[in-house]
């Protein structure tokens, strides 16, 4: 009787240790989409791969929620706060106003929203954002290296900062290079001056992306950046067919992502969502966690969370561009998203 009392005892004591010793396991973790799908290949796609990551080296458990609508935000929040969800994450600027609302009704539940923070912070909220002006900087420098036309282009899909930030960016670093080498390589479709550019209204239609690459390579742009989610991809294609072009890819490395278009991008704005949602599904998950406490987190060049994947030209040396990469680093080189921000 003992010795089958202490198979019972090790058994049941194995089982706590499956269920609560790997710290993350029974951890759940739900993940609301922006609108452009799970599988845009840019904003939404890098974003759950840091939660399939989790899933995987964590053991939490994970799952997304789709938006089509802006109105299926607050639907699909509501959904995972009714599965009793450890964590939401909400992606995208456009959530911001729903997060929030949310997160303050249910204090016991943790949030993370990526490209967006509060200010005042809200405790149980983190904010994943990212200087990524100082990506789309080296992205326009590159493209100003690199053009044949003297013209390059961008658009957005809709005019909110945290796209308007990857253009004013590039336009700054179009013109840094035109002043260190006494070019006058042209910006289409933004100006910061202005805050006036070209902007699609949505980040899901190819068609739209088609139709405004079309245009701006029949104004003689030969290479544009779109930042737009899936609405690049019909840039992309636009300029495959047109052939003697360029696309930049936005928050992925669009040579992976969206193989198709391999030969064609000529380097992508790289915004590192995944690897932000992944430590802070580590924290959230932790033993130890004590809360958020309205933590902001901001991905910059210097920590890694934005960067410049590989130039494919070869019109620019990685030393030229590491430089000027330093130089934001720094704090020599004003990437115009403080003048741009302070005007608003």
């Amino acid at each position: 009787m003992r010795k089958q009392l202490f198979i019972v005892l090790m058994v049941m004591v194995m089982a706590l240790s499956a269920c609560g010793g790997g710290g993350a396991s029974g951890f759940k973790v739900g993940m609301v989409t922006d609108m452009g799908g799970i599988d845009d290949k840019s904003f939404n796609a890098t974003s759950w791969q840091g939660v399939e990551r989790a899933i995987s080296e964590l053991k939490i458990e994970g799952s997304y929620l789709e938006s089509q609508q802006q109105t299926d935000y607050a639907t699909n929040i509501t959904q995972f706060i009714n599965q009793d969800t450890n964590l939401i994450i909400t992606v995208g600027y456009l959530l911001a106003d729903d997060t929030a609302k949310f997160a303050q009704e249910n204090p016991d539940v943790d949030f993370a929203i990526v490209d967006s923070s509060y200010d005042p912070p809200i405790e149980n909220v983190r904010g994943l954002t990212f200087s990524i002006d100082q990506a789309g900087f080296l992205a326009g420098y590159a493209a100003a290296a690199s053009t044949k036309t003297g013209k390059v282009a961008t658009f957005g899909g809709i005019n909110i900062p945290s796209v308007a930030a990857f253009m004013v960016g590039y336009e700054h670093g179009v013109k840094y290079y035109n002043d260190k080498n006494g070019t006058s390589v042209e910006v289409l479709g933004w100006s910061t001056a202005d805050n006036n550019g070209v902007f699609v209204g949505n980040f899901e239609s190819t068609d739209d992306g088609r139709r405004v690459g079309e245009e701006f390579l029949a104004e003689g742009a030969d290479i544009i950046m779109p930042v737009a989610g899936p609405v690049g991809l019909g840039t992309a294609q636009a300029i495959k067919e047109h052939g003697d072009a360029w696309v930049i890819g936005v928050d992925t490395d669009w040579t992976v992502s969206a193989p198709e278009y391999k030969d064609i991008v000529l380097t992508s704005v790289l915004k590192n969502m995944d690897t932000a949602i992944f430590d802070t599904i580590k924290m959230a998950s932790a033993k130890d966690f004590g809360g958020f406490g309205g933590e902001l987190y901001i991905g910059t060049l210097e920590n890694g969370g934005v960067g410049i994947a590989k130039v494919n030209s070869g019109a620019i040396s990685d030393s030229d561009l590491d430089a000027v990469k330093q130089a934001i680093i720094k704090g020599e080189v004003d990437t115009g998203w403080s003048a741009y921000l302070s005007g608003l």
